[in-house]
């Protein structure tokens, strides 16, 4: 491990802002439409926990049945692989602090909190369009499905990159947070040295409350990245509940269904609108307007929170509505 020196990074802004949508538009109706995150609105059933998970500390084997089905539900080698963590943005800023500062390359437009906590870390940030913009840089990082967009890159292609970067002592991070309901290949099978996959729990199960996410990578990185996270890093319920969310491949099947469904619908709503649909996930749309910034306003105005991009005013984020009252309100503003 080395000491890395911190820099002040400006805080970004991030869905879920309520309460500064509230101060902003004190009029709009209540309770809020909150369709600024990816997270799934349709929750996992969450099973009864043992009163006891609340009341002492986490034990190695509960820990270690939800690393066997973290293995299972994202094709990991092993359990040696696999990090269970209080949520990837955690993960996010710890993996930063493992390295020397040294050239990092960000693939985006993505989820700014990479770029913010590597630069925070004391490492050189670049963000580039495309994967030709490497160059010698050490530390490659993709969002695969990509938030906003829902960009993705080839199996091959991920492969070959962290195949390169691992060769010459670097390391590819692959945050494949939206993977879980999308016909992708993830590379969690293909942990390596040089590679780190981010998995997300909250987005696909609806419990982002929860606070759990996963690391998966080489045992000798994933050894390290939990030193960092230090004993009990994830609470006794997160890791009952996680165990039976990720060991339930039936909901996970139903769950991807029913949300591209609903995606689907979404775009086409998006589309009568006026909007034209720039890509995402079956989490949420991301669609273009001609009247962007008046469209944010009179959403926000009709108690609808959606996200918005400072450098692409025209721009919008919807995730899914739930239940057919959320669904007619969107569309009454839309209309």
């Amino acid at each position: 491990m080395w000491s890395v020196p911190t820099r002040e990074v400006a805080p970004i802004a991030h869905g879920g802002d309520l309460g500064g949508l509230r101060k902003a538009f004190p009029d709009a109706p209540e309770p809020w439409l909150d369709l600024s995150t990816g997270i799934n609105p349709v929750p996992y059933p969450v099973p009864p926990v043992e009163a006891s998970a609340w009341t002492r500390l986490p034990e190695a084997a509960e820990l270690g049945a939800l690393r066997a089905a973290a293995v299972a539900a994202y094709g990991a080698p092993d359990a040696a692989h696999v990090v269970p963590a209080p949520g990837t943005q955690i993960l996010i800023e710890t993996l930063p602090r493992l390295m020397a500062p040294t050239r990092v390359a960000v693939l985006g437009p993505t989820y700014a909190e990479h770029a913010a906590a590597w630069a925070r870390a004391g490492h050189a940030v670049t963000e580039i369009r495309n994967l030709d913009a490497l160059g010698e840089t050490r530390v490659a990082v993709i969002v695969d499905p990509n938030n906003p967009d829902g960009r993705t890159l080839p199996l091959a292609e991920r492969r070959a990159l962290a195949a390169a970067l691992g060769k010459r002592g670097g390391l590819l991070i692959a945050d494949e947070a939206f993977a879980d309901l999308e016909p992708v290949e993830s590379l969690c099978p293909h942990a390596a040295p040089g590679l780190v996959v981010l998995r997300s729990f909250g987005k696909t199960y609806g419990l982002a409350g929860l606070r759990l996410g996963f690391a998966v990578a080489d045992p000798g990185t994933a050894t390290r990245i939990a030193e960092a996270l230090g004993p009990w890093a994830v609470s006794g319920p997160a890791l009952a509940i996680g165990r039976a969310a990720l060991s339930d491949a039936g909901w996970r099947a139903q769950a991807a269904a029913a949300r591209s469904a609903d995606a689907a619908r979404l775009d086409r709503m998006i589309a009568r609108g006026g909007g034209r649909i720039v890509g995402g996930t079956s989490l949420f749309r991301t669609a273009d307007f001609s009247d962007g910034p008046d469209l944010y306003r009179r959403l926000a105005a009709a108690g609808i929170a959606v996200r918005r991009f400072a450098d692409r005013p025209e721009r919008l984020r919807f995730g899914l509505p739930a239940g057919k009252a959320a669904w007619c309100r969107l569309s009454r503003v839309l209309r």
